[in-house]
């Protein structure tokens, strides 16, 4: 399989093995990396080859590949199989799992029962959920037990009724609380940070308060590594959120593509004699 060669030297030149946690910690304040959401094989492959360091199996998948109205509904059983396709459909890059909304909050032994599943039938490298202070002894459960875990704070999407809509997390005397959810989720072992919808200086603030990284979206370009939704980066996305940017028009290449086909089946020019056979 021809792989191109990636932008970064996030993999310390080790290019017949995947990127580890270490490789991740060694790059804090070293290089900035990119990370992406992966749902299935076609994409995960060509992200691999393109160098991208990280993939996350988030339950974003519930809203952009399943077609609930948010992540909540996404289920354990629903997300294993997508993890499984982008493991086998990669070489290099590190492979993260989302903890789906249910599967952790109960107990820390819940959140070890579940991240063994991730573990043994998709084999993913790490784990992610979502949650600070409080989630805390789930983390010490799951690390404890040989899985990494990165976190996620600032705006987190299983919450979004409890925070009463998609909002900006951290603002004014709202900042506190994040930096100690930050700052509770490193001493517990976590090997890096998702800050989601949070004002940028206090995303600046925090990168350079830990010693772990930082991954932003939506939280300013001072942290560590960047992640953004697939659909998003591609512009499938309809209605675009602020913290994302669409580095292409996807979404209107593949509607010319359909009507081109849909056009040439009506007036008989497809199929031609080369898609043919005597």
């Amino acid at each position: 399989m021809e792989q191109a060669t990636p932008p970064v030297a996030l993999y310390g030149g080790a290019f017949h093995r995947r990127i580890t946690v270490r490789d991740i910690q060694r790059a804090k304040s070293v290089e900035r990396w990119p990370m992406l959401t992966a749902y299935e094989q076609y994409t995960a492959g060509i992200f691999d080859q393109s160098g991208i360091p990280v993939l996350l199996v988030g339950d974003s998948a519930a809203s952009n590949f399943l077609g609930y109205e948010n992540t909540i509904p996404v289920t354990v059983d629903e997300l294993i199989p997508l993890a499984r396709a982008v493991v086998r459909s990669t070489e290099r890059a590190m492979i993260i799992a989302d903890l789906p909304f249910g599967s952790y909050e109960s107990s820390p032994e819940q959140a070890l029962a579940t991240g063994v599943r991730f573990f043994k039938e998709a084999k993913v490298g790490a784990v992610k959920l979502e949650g600070g202070v409080k989630v805390v002894p789930q983390i010490k459960k799951l690390i404890n037990a040989g899985i990494p875990v990165m976190g996620h704070i600032g705006l987190t999407p299983q919450s979004v009724h409890a925070l009463g809509g998609f909002k900006v997390q951290g603002r004014g005397d709202d900042a506190v609380r994040v930096i100690e959810d930050a700052k509770a989720l490193a001493a517990a072992g976590v090997f890096a940070i998702i800050l989601e919808a949070v004002p940028a200086a206090l995303a600046a603030q925090i990168t350079a308060q830990l010693s772990i990284p930082t991954i932003g979206i939506g939280a300013g370009k001072e942290c560590d590594g960047q992640v953004l939704v697939w659909t998003d980066l591609m512009g499938l996305t309809e209605k675009m959120p602020k913290l994302a940017k669409a580095y292409r028009n996807m979404r209107k290449e593949m509607q010319g593509a359909v009507a081109e086909f849909a056009a040439d089946v009506a007036a008989g020019r497809f199929p031609t004699k080369d898609q043919s056979f005597d």
